[in-house]
């Protein structure tokens, strides 16, 4: 079992996390003894910092556990997926391959068999979801139930994915800080971005981009949340990737724009079946697509950019 290269620009960034974590939660503390009102900020802290150890931990051990994780974390999304769409009961032995794709999706990965990686949801999952429901013989709702159920694979297997396969990928320029920095790059800069979003849009925010999809975001939080998240990358890009100061401005001040696309679809899907969160399972942030939404559309992009120029 391979350990992960953990150099000294990954310690630091992750020592400069939790110091920006403890200094939020002795913020929380203050403005609680003077009595305002911050539980839902200080409940969404305490699970961050869950969510943080969880990860520290599973990155500081070996590729496997890092694997393991991301294949757990896909399982949770996908069965919150799948209890929330409306199924059939003819749908039961097509779900049964869409849970059996995980852990074969991720031994691809762990393997290294990449092109494997690449085809088997968007090729051979695509053909054999259908296949398995045709022969059940139900028709009705035939169609909707294939794109609803290879959606939630695509979302919640194939892009997750895509945050393991930065180890495994061959690089003819090497990472200067190795695949975790690039992993930690992609991961501070979506929490970043929403997180600016969320606070430029409470502070600032007036004008509505989607109201009709998420009221709440307004054009303000988007400007500010994309700036900021550029300004941002032009520190840490040259820090845990091989991009450059200026490259990392434009290079996360896209990854900020397509977070923000990942964002409203999954409120456009949640508005759609008419509920609030897409699960309880993070206090205070509600379910795991809830938190992963925005990183499905920017792990993956980031990553075939990084492959297209540095490979």
């Amino acid at each position: 079992m391979e350990n992960i290269l953990v150099t000294d620009n990954v310690r630091h960034s992750v020592w400069i996390l939790y110091a920006l974590l403890t200094f939020l939660t002795f913020l929380g503390w203050g403005m609680k003894l003077r009595e305002k009102n911050v539980d839902n900020f200080l409940v969404r802290l305490k699970t961050f910092w869950k969510i943080v150890v969880f990860l520290t931990i599973a990155f500081s051990f070996n590729f496997l556990t890092t694997v393991c994780l991301l294949a757990f974390i896909s399982y949770l999304a996908l069965k919150e997926y799948f209890s929330m769409i409306p199924t059939r009961n003819a749908d039961r032995r097509a779900l049964f391959w869409a849970y059996l794709s995980i852990p074969v999706q991720f031994y691809f990965i762990y393997i290294g068999w990449l092109n494997m990686f690449f085809l088997l949801i968007p090729l051979y999952l695509f053909l054999l979801i259908p296949a398995r429901m045709a022969i059940v013989g139900e028709t009705k709702d035939f169609l909707k139930s294939c794109a609803c159920i290879h959606w939630g694979l695509m979302v919640c297997v194939y892009a997750l994915g895509y945050v393991c396969v930065y180890f495994i990928q061959t690089f003819k320029t090497p990472l200067p800080q190795g695949a975790l920095g690039c992993v930690l790059y992609i991961l501070y800069l979506t929490i970043f971005n929403d997180f600016m979003q969320y606070v430029f849009g409470k502070t600032l925010g007036k004008n509505a981009i989607t109201p009709k999809v998420s009221p709440h975001k307004t054009w303000e939080g988007f400007i500010g949340g994309v700036l900021s998240t550029g300004v941002i990358s032009m520190w840490a890009a040259p820090f845990l990737t091989p991009l450059s100061s200026l490259e990392g401005f434009f290079v996360g001040f896209g990854l900020a724009c397509c977070g923000f696309l990942g964002d409203i679809v999954m409120s456009s899907l949640k508005r759609d079946l008419g509920i609030k969160d897409t699960g309880t399972i993070l206090p205070g942030h509600g379910g795991i697509l809830d938190r992963v939404d925005s990183l499905i559309f920017t792990a993956p992009l980031f990553f075939h950019y990084i492959s297209y120029f540095y490979n």
